[in-house]
């Protein structure tokens, strides 16, 4: 098939590697002039390293990043609200705190070897269905071919398929009915900079208010990040100075990175969104990662949630390649159980960690503890850090691949 991406974040660059790799003829479409990363780290769970392990990236990755053993979460005055290892879950699995340039290094480097074609500088707004079908369409009888217009109006493509995967404010996705975005009120700073010795994931709640934690990322480095109110990103801008005092109170293991931070200009703000869709496809396009089901980052499986999805992508068109419909109705069947839980799960725990409601972070504290040591709910918890649960009754998905 003849496919266009548009998008070469994770999701967009790990499709086009699988699909390239499948025999079809990829053109990846990106924004940017020169793309790279955006955000500075992420955990890579289980579920994103086996997707990872299939594209033979897996071990390169690993060496650049940190390995996460556990996710531990205590309030301001040093109560356990939350402790889970993966270990519990099954002995030999891990998670790795990467950077976010590291797996962008790791998947753009095979673009080319691969024979994706790249058009970066290329602002895709529309979709239009009147182009002329390709050769294969033709031929077959098939639906007419989708071309891309840029914000010049220039039309690229046709195309057989369209893969939306160009993150939440998606230009495409929209061509999909039932698509919903909604921006959260929260987001978080994030700043990189030097790892203490003992850096470990370790994050700190207080209330709902106050959130930080530190992700070490290998080699001496480790991100900070920040729960933040997007309408007080100027009120603390102007309060830098006070802000660092009061996170060195939150959070001490922290003195290295915070003392880093040469000013508020260092540090990235992110905003979140949650994107809701009744159905993640229409005749000739599909819609993958953020562009489908971005969520707030509670449960830090954005990215592998992208991975996963490349991956299914890809399957669904080799288990049905004369037929792209069924392909589409095969991938969104596969992929819905898993998706819905966690945007599901996403929404209900976000208010517990950011938020203005004093009740919540008392109902927090009081609540995971007591979950924690109830065997099945822990069982739960663990697996949704994994990546692999797929419902609230215990349901999983088997990992996408072995085990690296």
């Amino acid at each position: 098939m003849d496919i266009g991406i548009v998008g070469a974040g994770f999701a967009g660059m790990s499709a086009a590697l699988f699909l390239a790799r499948d025999g079809h003829r990829v053109t990846l479409y990106e924004r940017a002039e020169k793309p790279g990363p955006v955000g500075a780290a992420i955990v890579l769970q289980p579920s994103g390293l086996a997707v990872l392990r299939q594209l033979d990236l897996d071990r390169g990755i690993a060496a650049k990043s940190a390995r996460i053993d556990r996710l531990h979460v205590t309030t301001a005055k040093g109560k356990t609200v939350v402790d889970l290892d993966y270990a519990s879950l099954d002995p030999s699995w891990f998670g790795l705190g990467v950077g976010r340039g590291v797996l962008f290094d790791a998947l753009w480097s095979q673009l080319a070897s691969h024979g994706v074609v790249v058009r970066t500088s290329s602002d895709v707004t529309a979709l239009a269905v009147s182009a002329p079908g390709s050769a294969r369409a033709r031929s077959t009888g098939g639906p007419e071919a989708h071309a891309l217009v840029t914000r010049e109006g220039d039309r690229l493509g046709p195309h057989e398929l369209i893969v939306a995967a160009d993150g939440s404010r998606s230009s495409i996705a929209g061509h999909i009915p039932g698509r919903s975005v909604k921006p959260y009120p929260w987001g978080a700073l994030f700043f990189v900079g030097p790892a203490s010795d003992d850096a470990s994931l370790r994050q700190i709640a207080d209330g709902a208010r106050r959130f930080m934690g530190v992700l070490p990322m290998g080699h001496g480095r480790a991100s900070l990040f920040w729960s933040l109110r997007a309408d007080r990103l100027a009120s603390w801008r102007s309060g830098f100075a006070g802000w660092r005092e009061e996170a060195l109170e939150l959070g001490p293991h922290a003195e290295s990175l915070i003392d880093a931070i040469g000013g508020p200009d260092e540090v990235l703000f992110a905003p979140y969104f949650d994107v809701r869709m009744k159905r993640w496809f229409a005749p000739g396009i599909v819609a993958i990662g953020d562009a489908a089901h971005a969520t707030s980052p509670q449960l830090g499986q954005g990215s592998n949630l992208a991975l996963w999805d490349a991956f299914v992508l890809a399957q669904s068109l080799r288990a049905h390649p004369d037929d792209v419909a069924v392909a589409l109705e095969r991938y969104s069947r596969l992929r819905r159980r898993h998706l819905a839980y966690y945007q599901r799960a996403t929404r209900w725990l976000t208010p517990l960690f950011q938020g203005d409601s004093r009740v919540l972070g008392v109902v927090r504290d009081v609540g995971l503890p007591i979950a924690c040591r109830i065997g099945p709910l822990r069982r739960l918890m663990t697996a949704s850090m994994a990546g692999v649960a797929a419902g609230f009754f215990g349901r999983r998905e088997p990992l996408p691949g072995p085990w690296p």
